[in-house]
C-alpha cells in the first residue's frame, strides 16, 4: 500500500504553561522519515494557570490524589480538539493511521486516550510523563506505546515511565521504555530518533 493511500496523522501535545508551536520543530524533524505524514500541534484549549502558554488541566495544587479527578474533568475539551483535528483531516474512520505524540502533561493525557479505550489509535509516544488515569483502566489493547524518560528528570521522575510500563502491560499493551541517561524534562535527539522509527513500524 502507498503512503499516498494509507498517510498517517500524528497529533503533537504539548505540555503545561507551552503550546503548540514549541514542538512544531519536531515534525521538520520527522516528516523526511515518514513521508506523506500530517503534522498537527494544536494549543491545549485552556490558558495556564501560570500566566503563559496554554495547559490540558490545571496543576495549581495539583496532588497524587486530585490528579486523575482534573484529568477526568479535561476529557471533554481534549476529545473535541482532537477529533476536529481529526475530522478536519479526514481520519475518523482511519484512527489507526493515526500517533498521539505526547511531551509531559501531553503525555499524560495521550496515555489517558489510550488506556481509557477513548482513543484506539495507531500509536502513542509518550515522553517525560506518567500515568495518571482514572481507574479501572480499560485501555485499546491495539495500540502499541513508546515511553521515553530523562533519568535526571526534576518535573516528572523517569521511575512514572517505569510505572506506567508495569500497570499497562498486565493488561494487554504492548509498553516499550526508553530512559536517557542523564537527560533533563526535555526531548534528546536520541529519543526523537527512536520515536520516529517507532512511529514508522507501528503504522507501516
Amino acid at each position: 500500500m502507498s503512503t499516498t493511500a494509507s498517510p498517517m496523522l500524528v497529533i503533537m501535545l504539548h505540555g503545561v504553561g507551552s503550546s503548540g508551536a514549541d514542538l512544531a520543530p519536531l515534525a521538520d524533524l520527522w516528516k523526511n522519515a515518514v513521508p506523506g505524514a500530517i503534522f498537527a500541534s494544536p494549543n491545549a484549549p485552556s490558558p495556564s494557570s501560570f500566566g503563559a502558554g496554554y495547559q490540558w488541566f490545571s496543576v495549581a495544587g495539583v496532588t497524587e490524589e486530585n490528579r486523575s479527578g482534573r484529568i477526568k474533568e479535561a476529557r471533554p475539551a481534549f476529545d473535541a480538539t482532537i477529533s476536529a483535528i481529526i475530522n478536519e483531516n479526514g481520519f475518523a474512520d482511519r484512527l489507526d493511521r493515526i500517533v498521539l505524540v505526547g511531551f509531559s502533561q501531553g503525555t499524560i493525557m495521550a496515555l489517558d486516550a489510550v488506556a481509557s479505550g477513548r482513543w484506539p489509535v495507531g500509536a502513542v509516544v509518550g515522553f517525560s510523563g506518567r500515568l495518571a488515569s482514572p481507574l479501572p483502566l480499560a485501555p485499546a489493547v491495539g495500540t502499541p506505546v513508546l515511553l521515553v524518560h530523562g533519568s535526571a528528570d526534576p518535573v516528572i521522575p523517569a521511575a512514572e515511565t517505569t510505572r506506567a510500563a508495569a500497570a499497562l502491560r498486565p493488561l494487554g499493551m504492548s509498553v516499550e521504555t526508553v530512559i536517557v541517561p542523564g537527560l533533563g524534562h526535555t526531548i534528546s535527539a536520541e529519543g526523537a530518533a527512536r520515536a520516529v522509527s517507532f512511529m514508522a513500524e507501528a503504522l507501516k
